[in-house]
């Protein structure tokens, strides 16, 4: 069989009878053909300076073949993974009016709290549909009164569940979360399918007997408190973890986060108080696009 070898400087590429080439092999075994063990192919026109579908580490990259048999990445940004947010201080670290949740007995509804730490980088946007899944540890303390300090340690020994979520809202002024339009909340996924199986009540009045606000709850978790001990009991440092998955359609969002404290005896310290992010709150947002 006849071979014609090309040699440049320390490349070798062989192009053999049937039409087949070889770099840094003599011997192709394919149309194209890349010897070596460490052999690397690339191809400038999908990194990230000339393509701007290759977000580097905010993203997972991966080639797809089109149509046409051209190598793209993520399928015209139709298939990809991309990280959205990732925050290891995502809350204030604040006991105030806006992180308090009150202690609402067996009501029935959540109280929106805590803002985030810069409202601009927690937005994110979606080009198209994904799947977006969320992971989050969000901290909190608690209190016998609405005067945060250790000398207010709930001491009545009752057991109490702290829950905590996320929801989504949609943003029309990223560098202003008070602008704009009324707030809208994402109540149902692109299908028209209820989030979670909503609406769920994220705001209620003073008393917890009236909703005022509905929204998609995510990522619902709780835990366990009880003390009896005014010295020596815990009242803060404890963190809430929750994961979840949400279809959500093209726009621009903030997650943020509920809360709600359940009592079975509400007359043994009157209304405690709770606050969302009195410490350190990671959260992580990732887009699972799809077609």
């Amino acid at each position: 069989m006849k071979r014609l070898i090309y040699i440049f400087s320390a490349l070798f590429v062989a192009v053999n009878a049937t039409a087949q080439v070889g770099i840094n092999t003599t011997d192709p075994q394919q149309t194209l053909d890349v010897g070596g063990s460490s052999a690397t192919v690339r191809v400038d026109g999908l990194n990230s300076t000339n393509n701007p579908t290759n977000l580097g580490t905010g993203l997972t990259t991966r080639v797809y073949v089109d149509a046409n048999g051209d190598l793209v990445l993520d399928d015209d940004g139709k298939v990809g993974l991309q990280l959205l947010v990732d925050s290891e201080n995502y809350l204030e670290d604040a006991e105030t009016p806006d992180s308090r949740i009150n202690q609402v007995g067996t009501a029935f509804g959540y109280e929106t709290a805590g803002n985030p730490t810069d409202f601009a980088a927690s937005t994110f946007t979606l080009t198209k549909n994904a799947i977006v899944e969320i992971n989050y540890s969000v901290s909190w303390s608690i209190y016998k009164t609405r005067t945060p300090a250790a000398d207010n340690r709930i001491q009545d020994g009752e057991a109490r569940i702290i829950q905590t979520g996320v929801y989504f809202r949609r943003v029309t002024d990223p560098t202003d979360p008070y602008a704009g339009p009324a707030i809208t909340y994402e109540l149902d996924d692109p299908t028209g399918t209820p989030i979670n199986g909503g609406p769920w009540c994220i705001n209620m009045n003073s008393s917890g007997t009236t909703c005022l606000e509905t929204g998609g709850l995510l990522a619902l978790n709780g835990q366990f408190y009880t003390n009896s001990d005014q010295d020596d009991g815990a009242y803060r440092n404890f963190k809430n973890t929750g994961s979840d998955y949400v279809r959500l359609g093209p726009g621009t969002y903030v997650a943020l986060f509920v809360g709600r404290v359940y009592v079975g005896n509400v007359a043994s310290v009157g209304a405690i108080k709770a606050y969302l992010g009195s410490d350190n709150d990671e959260l992580q947002i990732v887009a699972h696009y799809y077609e």
